[in-house]
């Protein structure tokens, strides 16, 4: 199962991680210019992660469906196109200002990224040996959030130019002027997304007619196969069950550190036009981890090791940004990046380890778990117009003892035979 000659695949799976990077992470912006163009609560501008993050819990196994009848490489064409009609969404959103239009989009750019990264995660993981999984991923990562760290900034260069300004000048204007200014400000989001629509389809090209190898997850080994002799059903790995609520879990508070940042510097009174940076800050601070863990995975540390450790920090990085303020507290928000930045590469080997035949629908459930991303910031939301943003943040400690305790015995647990 493992791929020879993998650097041109490794390079094809590169460029696509950087496209999940760039669409995922232009949400951190989307946040508070949806809050703004379309008049919402905190509650109701979170539904922007919720509408994209759902889509992987509900098109998961139809995914895994779609990757069984085209595999792999077509499939990762198909998600490409998918994301592509859900950016064209957002143009008549944008022109209309109807919000419920935008989440719509959002939802059908998540079903498309859910296709490919049901296909493209476990395919890294396959490309090598076992042990140096991380390691590969980690490279993924790197090129997942540097696109990530440009795209709020490109995005929030043109659509949140000015926007302590308008947000100024409306709360001055009857509701004629409002709504045309509002309008205008709506109509900010068209020429990127036009743009965004355009790689898409470039890239699915590019992909269809690639070199990518296929890889048949079907065909099992000896010794996985003779541990799985008597398996029937994907419930009968529960260290795949934990993974998948560990990955829900990192999940979303990673999408909190990322998506949330930006909102929250406002509420703690910093211009938008300043903290319009601060997700570029989160994913830098995971890029230096990513580095981290491509030197030092397996050489000088376990996978398990690094999620282990990197839960640890992710508690303490949380109790410290509740008990400051300003700057400092947004600091520790976005040096969340650095405590995130390993768990995903080390959850989907620990949770897939052992699957064989198994793995393309242990893949689709590990997919569903970043359904994490729709459910937390949304509880966040909540409590942010309930008790405060700042204190809101409370609900990421128990995520992160989870991770820790998965760290540390979950993925150990196998069912007997």
């Amino acid at each position: 199962m493992t791929v020879k000659n993998s650097s041109s695949p490794i390079f094809i799976i590169g460029a696509l991680f950087f496209v999940f990077g760039f669409v995922t992470w232009l949400n951190s912006v989307l946040i508070p210019y949806l809050k703004i163009a379309c008049e919402l609560t905190n509650f109701e501008s979170y539904l922007v992660a919720f509408a994209f993050y759902i889509a992987y819990i509900v098109m998961a196994l139809p995914s895994a469906w779609v990757l069984k009848k085209t595999g792999f490489k077509k499939g990762m064409a198909v998600g490409l196109v998918i994301m592509a009609v859900g950016a064209l969404i957002f143009i008549p959103a944008a022109l209309t200002r109807t919000y419920s239009l935008f989440l719509l989009g959002l939802f059908i750019q998540g079903t498309g990224l859910t296709v490919l990264q049901t296909a493209s995660n476990p395919y890294i993981t396959i490309l090598g040996p076992p042990e140096s999984a991380a390691k590969r991923i980690s490279i993924m990562g790197i090129c997942n959030k540097v696109a990530g760290a440009i795209a709020p900034i490109l995005l929030g260069a043109v659509t949140l130019k000015d926007a302590d300004g308008v947000t100024a000048r409306v709360a001055n204007m009857n509701l004629t002027e409002k709504a045309l200014e509002l309008d205008a400000l709506a109509h900010k989001v068209i020429l990127p997304y036009v743009a965004i629509i355009a790689v898409l389809i470039v890239l699915s090209v590019l992909v269809y007619f690639s070199n990518l190898p296929e890889i048949d997850t079907d065909k099992e080994d000896d010794d996985v196969a003779l541990a799985n002799s008597n398996k029937t059903s994907i419930m009968q790995f529960p260290h795949l069950l934990l993974g998948v609520l560990t990955l829900f879990l990192y999940v979303g508070v990673e999408v909190m550190a990322g998506d949330t940042v930006i909102s929250y510097g406002s509420s703690q009174g910093i211009a938008l036009s300043t903290a319009k940076f601060f997700t570029t800050y989160t994913l830098v601070s995971m890029i230096v981890g990513y580095i981290i863990g491509i030197l030092c995975i397996p050489k000088y540390f376990s996978q398990q090791t690094a999620l282990k450790v990197s839960a640890i920090l992710g508690v303490i990085l949380s109790i410290a940004a509740i008990f400051t303020d300003g700057y400092v507290s947004v600091l520790f928000i976005s040096l969340l990046g650095l405590a995130n930045s390993l768990m995903w590469p080390a959850i989907w080997p620990l949770a897939i380890a052992g699957l064989g035949r198994f793995t393309k629908t242990g893949a689709s459930l590990l997919i569903m778990g970043i359904a994490g991303g729709a459910v937390i910031p949304l509880l966040y939301g909540y409590l942010a117009d309930v008790v405060n943003p700042h204190h809101a943040y409370w609900i990421m400690v128990p995520c992160y003892l989870f991770i820790c305790y998965y760290a540390v015995a979950g993925h150990k647990i196998r069912s007997k035979a």
